[in-house]
């Protein structure tokens, strides 16, 4: 807990972040990076270069002051970003350079207004979440069996066109079998090297298929073009992993993990490439023989843009019990209505759920706007909070706390 001498600063700061967050975090990536470039092995470029990353931690920051003595909040978020931080090998030696070039960016951005007991506050309340991070990260860690940040080469089995702009990659060990088992609804990260640029790469992809399966797979959307920061990774996977490449992929880590063994009815909800965790859910499902009610519905471009059609095909033949719902936003000549799409425009559940859904579990995962979207409609339809549960992979990882 924060000290009595620290608190009433760290109150004060609330107002002061709102107006000058921004501008702290962008000074502090650019301070930070210019004195260790070896973290940028570590940060996604992309979120940097389109200014995301830095919001983010404005927001953090933001969240985590208005916060600090509500840990019912802060725990849940904690747990998410300490699974993220292992995955890309965070280490408690990382967090020493974060801190100091946080506090002198506050330093350097508020001036004057940066009194000493103001950065002596933050500088305690930092290493109280860091403090409590680097434990939960040793601890998680020690559960998975796993080095933080350790990577490991497979081979590509398979790879399939699943969408105009998604690939499916099948995963193995070089000796041909399942790299491990996986909750479904799990990440991993996977490393791609730029040797002209001694830079690497780590992005996070959902494993798409379940468990029992003797691969992985993951199902990757080209973000952009490999030329440019947002898509260097997904365009690189797209334009150069053939079959028989190999691939350096993390253990699985994230705790969005939707129930499979229960018996009470489950809603799947998904948006573009949210579609992958959703998907894996439903082949365990599948695979498990479920006889729970399930709803999957999901929000779709077109039919070009709706992937991993085939896996929810082979669902509805093997799960009576199953009802899928598709949203078209502007479905194409070629998109039959009834049969390839449900319903044309955006995702609206007034239409789609039923009576019995209401005491459903939901699970969430699409873009920031439609899982707002879905949460708030959830909300109005007298689901309860406790039962919404959503993934989120980018810097947003404390939005719901503003």
């Amino acid at each position: 807990m924060i000290s009595t001498q620290a608190r009433p600063y760290i109150d004060a700061s609330v107002p002061v972040l709102r107006e000058h967050g921004l501008a702290i975090t962008q000074h502090f990536y650019q301070r930070m990076f210019a004195a260790h470039p070896e973290l940028n092995d570590i940060f996604n470029l992309g979120n940097q270069a389109n200014g995301s990353q830095q919001q983010s931690l404005a927001a953090a920051v933001f969240a985590y002051a208005a916060n600090i003595d509500n840990a019912g909040a802060l725990q849940p978020v904690i747990e998410r970003i300490v699974h993220k931080h292992v995955s890309v090998g965070i280490k408690p030696a990382h967090y020493p350079i974060v801190g100091r070039h946080l506090i002198a960016s506050i330093a350097e951005v508020l001036g004057d207004a940066a009194t000493p007991p103001l950065l002596a506050a933050w500088d305690e309340a930092y290493w109280l979440l860091a403090g409590e991070l680097i434990a939960a990260e040793a601890r998680l860690s020690e559960r998975s069996g796993a080095v933080q940040g350790e990577l490991r080469m497979l081979t590509v089995m398979e790879r399939r066109v699943e969408s105009a702009d998604v690939m499916s990659y099948y995963l193995q060990t070089p000796a041909g079998t399942s790299p491990g088992d996986f909750l479904p609804g799990q990440y991993v990260s996977v490393a791609v090297d730029f040797p002209g640029e001694k830079l690497r790469q780590l992005r996070q992809y959902s494993l798409s298929d379940e468990p029992a399966k003797p691969w992985w797979r993951i199902s990757v959307r080209r973000a952009g073009d490999a030329a440019t920061p947002a898509g260097r990774v997904s365009g690189w996977l797209h334009d150069n992993l053939k079959q028989g490449d190999t691939l350096l992929v993390g253990r699985p880590f994230g705790d969005f993990t939707p129930t499979v063994h229960a018996s009470h009815p489950i809603v799947l909800l998904s948006a573009g490439v949210g579609i992958t965790p959703m998907i894996s859910t439903l082949n365990a499902l599948v695979e498990t023989g479920s006889r729970r009610p399930i709803l999957f519905a999901h929000a779709a471009r077109d039919g070009r843009h709706h992937a991993l059609r085939a896996d929810l095909s082979a669902a509805r033949a093997n799960l009576p019990q199953l009802r899928t719902v598709a949203f078209y936003e502007s479905p194409l000549e070629t998109d039959r209505a009834g049969a390839d799409y449900q319903h044309v425009g955006r995702m609206d559940l007034g239409r789609i759920l039923a009576e019995g859904d209401r005491d459903a579990e939901f699970f969430l995962c699409g873009p920031m706007g439609f899982m707002r979207q879905q949460w708030e409609a959830l909300l109005a339809l007298g689901a309860s909070p406790a039962r919404i549960h959503r993934e989120v992979f980018g810097p947003e990882l404390l939005d719901h706390l503003l």
